[in-house]
C-alpha cells in the first residue's frame, strides 16, 4: 500500500485526469493537441511532458496559495495545459521591438503575454460569476507562468549543441 504522503504528492497529477464534464475534457484535449503539437515540434516530447507535469504542480500550488482552506476539489488539466500554452505563446508569439535591447524586448513580450492571460482568466471568471468551482483562475495563471519560465531554458537545452 502506498503511504498517504505519496498519494498526496501524486494528487496534482491525478487531478489532471478528472474533469467536470465532456465539454471540459474536450476543450482541454483540443487545446493540448493544438498547442502541444507545436511546442513538441520546437522543444521535443520530453520537454513538453516536463512542462505539463511541472505546470500541474505549479497550478495546484497557485490554487492552494490563493485558497489554502478551500474544500472544493480542483479537477481538470487546465493548469497543466496553461503551461503548454505559455510555452506556445513564447515560442510563436510575434515580438515587437519596443527598445533596442533584445533581452528587454523578450521580457516585455513575456510580461505582456502574462498580463493578457491574467485578464483573460479574470474575464472568464467573471462570465462564470466568480464561482471558483467553475474556473480555477490561480491555477491557470500559475500554469501559464511556469510554461513561460520553462520555455527558454528548455529551448536552450534542446539546441545546446547546435
Amino acid at each position: 500500500m502506498l503511504a498517504p504522503a505519496v498519494l498526496a504528492f501524486l494528487t496534482p497529477l491525478s487531478a489532471t485526469l478528472a474533469h467536470a464534464g465532456i465539454l471540459h475534457l474536450g476543450f482541454n484535449l483540443l487545446i493540448l493537441v493544438w498547442c502541444g503539437m507545436q511546442v513538441e515540434r520546437v522543444l521535443g516530447a520530453r520537454a513538453l511532458l516536463f512542462i505539463y507535469v511541472v505546470s500541474a504542480y505549479v497550478a495546484a500550488m497557485a490554487e492552494w496559495l490563493v485558497a489554502p482552506h478551500a474544500t472544493v476539489p480542483m479537477v481538470g488539466a487546465s493548469g497543466a495545459i496553461s503551461g503548454v500554452i505559455g510555452a506556445f505563446a513564447l515560442s510563436f508569439g510575434q515580438q515587437k521591438q519596443i527598445v533596442r535591447s533584445k533581452k528587454l524586448n523578450r521580457a516585455l513580450n513575456a510580461l505582456w503575454l502574462l498580463a493578457a492571460w491574467i485578464v483573460l482568466q479574470i474575464m472568464t471568471g467573471m462570465l462564470a460569476g466568480f464561482q471558483g468551482v467553475l474556473v480555477a483562475t490561480p491555477a491557470h495563471v500559475g500554469g501559464f507562468l511556469s510554461g513561460m519560465l520553462l520555455q527558454r531554458p528548455l529551448l536552450m537545452w534542446r539546441y545546446r549543441k547546435a
